[in-house]
């Protein structure tokens, strides 16, 4: 279940004001710093919930979006939803299982990539963290015109796996029906894009094929359990390529292996992030 915004605001302001007493009692130090971007992430992350609950335009013409996004997938001949849906419904245990993980990874595995980012690579965690501040800014904007997903659209025919497991986390979680109608573009397939993205470029180990494993899930799961239409992650990682290349300062593909990162990833496991820092001029992401 998320963390109701109610929550998040407070903790957002709590993280805040330790960071800036641990900032003065240490000059700074590595207390004050993770409670600040702490309190950064809660507050993005109250925007996210609080935009669920606003829409520019009535939610009644939701449903007329959503089947126009579908007759355009047919028309692109994008592989049909509901096609996969059939494949894993039958096996109950897979459906929950992507219930859970739509549920439970989603928050979560950007809270893990970020302490990762952080403590590994933290002359670089400023760009990256714009990123995810930036996609998230935007998909919002373009989520307040709702849109219903495949699941809210009788005529598409698709199970809402969550509600038939008890398993939903809007209905747990409360939700509004303006909420559910966040479909376009998709944030669970942006924020896994960016995580895939960063961890490729940044390691050369198990991170990337971590982060490569969790946006594969993700897109599966999202279309699986009927939240998603292929265009919605489509469209949300059309909008992830640039701002990624703009706010990480970089000109190459940005999935190109980065001989610099790995150089500086090997030196911070031997001499520390002062290596790296000074390989990347000390922070290329601001």
């Amino acid at each position: 279940m998320w963390l109701p915004w109610t929550y998040s605001l407070p903790l957002a302001g709590l993280l805040f004001a330790i960071g800036a007493v641990a900032g003065r009692a240490n000059g700074g130090g590595t207390v004050g710093a993770v409670a600040r971007e702490a309190s950064r992430v809660a507050l993005l992350y109250t925007l996210w919930q609080v935009a669920g609950r606003l829409s520019v335009s009535g939610i009644e013409r939701a449903n007329d979006r959503g089947l126009w996004l579908w007759n355009l997938e047919r028309t692109l001949r994008l592989p049909n939803e509901r096609a996969l849906q059939e494949l894993v419904v039958p096996h109950g245990w897979l459906a929950q299982a992507a219930n859970i993980y739509y549920a439970a990874a989603h928050v979560p595995g950007m809270g893990l990539f970020l302490v990762w980012l952080f403590f590994r690579h933290r002359a670089l965690y400023p760009g990256w963290r714009n990123v995810l501040v930036a996609i998230t800014f935007v998909s919002l904007v373009i989520q307040l015109i709702p849109v219903a997903p495949p699941r809210l659209i009788p005529s598409i025919g698709m199970l809402d796996t969550g509600v038939a497991y008890g398993q939903s986390v809007y209905a747990i979680g409360g939700s509004t029906v303006a909420g559910q109608l966040q479909a376009m573009p998709s944030l669970h397939v942006g924020w896994a894009a960016l995580i895939a993205i960063a961890t490729w470029r940044l390691s050369t180990r198990w991170p990337r094929w971590l982060g490569a494993a969790h946006l594969a899930a993700t897109v599966t799961v999202v279309t699986v359990t009927a939240n998603h239409y292929w265009l919605d992650g489509v469209v949300c990682v059309a909008l992830l390529v640039p701002m990624v290349a703009v706010l990480t300062g970089r000109r190459r593909p940005i999935l190109a292996t980065d001989a610099r990162s790995f150089d500086g990833e090997q030196a911070g496991e031997h001499a520390g992030e002062p290596a790296l820092a000074m390989r990347t001029g000390g922070g290329s992401g601001k």
